[in-house]
């Protein structure tokens, strides 16, 4: 085989090369759009029930998967130019900017996937107490408008059933002025509409909220590790078509050495 050949067949291979990172980095840049917006998503969308969760991992996937967006935003560009100057510098910089996000995305992926697996038991623990325990006292107005939110929201009263607010501060204490449930039960909220609990008033029959905030936040858990995860695998695609390249690039760059 002739050297004008082997020539030939490099160049034709780093073409290529170069021509599928091009189209990995636009990938990559929907995969970050994706990543961002997920994590936003996660966090503004019924983001006040938050304050309901005994532990902070729901809100901290988001955060790790908003972080790596913002970061893919910026290498995907970094790794342009990179690709268009065939510099190894700024290449052996942009693989170990795929590496270090890949490691951020898997560790969001891991922690919403974790998190899924012990939130039912989490919210049968901790949402009772939390509403029962804190709901219209001093300096939990926070709670309080989240679990306004949550009962309105998804049709729910009590965490269970509409009995857990008869044993609450919220209504032992007399600050509910006759109340039996919150005015947030009420399927048409009017002033001390809480006073009459009966099922054609209030979402009596229609089930507690831990179910139905369980299940809306699994549905948020299974998107955060399924877009983290599943974007972290593209990384590994961007980092092993970047490693090849630059390969190709010291082997050119050997090869001319070699001629002079």
């Amino acid at each position: 085989m002739s050297v004008g050949y082997k020539d030939d067949q490099n160049d034709w291979v780093t073409v290529c090369l170069k021509y599928l990172l091009f189209v990995f980095n636009f990938l990559f840049w929907m995969g970050g759009a994706a990543v961002l917006g997920v994590g936003v998503w996660t966090l503004v969308a019924k983001s006040d029930y938050l304050s309901l969760l005994a532990s902070s991992t729901f809100a901290v996937s988001a955060y790790i998967l908003i972080l790596a967006g913002s970061l893919v935003v910026v290498t995907g560009f970094l790794g342009c130019c990179a690709v268009i100057r065939e510099q190894r510098s700024c290449l052996s910089t942009y693989f170990i900017c795929l590496l270090f996000i890949f490691l951020i995305e898997l560790v969001a992926g891991v922690l919403a996937y974790v998190y899924y697996q012990r939130l039912s038991e989490e919210l049968k623990q901790h949402l009772n107490h939390t509403m029962t325990e804190n709901y219209a006292q001093p300096g939990k107005e926070a709670v309080t408008f989240a679990v306004d939110s949550l009962q309105q929201d998804f049709k729910c009263c009590g965490s269970n059933n509409s009995h857990d607010w008869t044993v609450s501060k919220y209504v032992v204490s007399g600050q509910a002025e006759g109340r039996a449930v919150p005015d947030s039960c009420c399927k048409t909220i009017t002033p001390h509409c809480g006073k009459r609990d009966h099922p054609s008033n209030i979402y009596k029959v229609e089930g507690g909220c831990i179910t139905k905030l369980e299940k809306f936040l699994a549905d948020h858990l299974l998107v955060i590790g399924a877009v983290g995860i599943g974007v972290a695998c593209l990384q590994l695609v961007g980092a092993l078509l970047t490693a090849c390249f630059i390969y190709l690039l010291y082997k050119e760059e050997e090869e001319d050495f070699g001629a002079l």
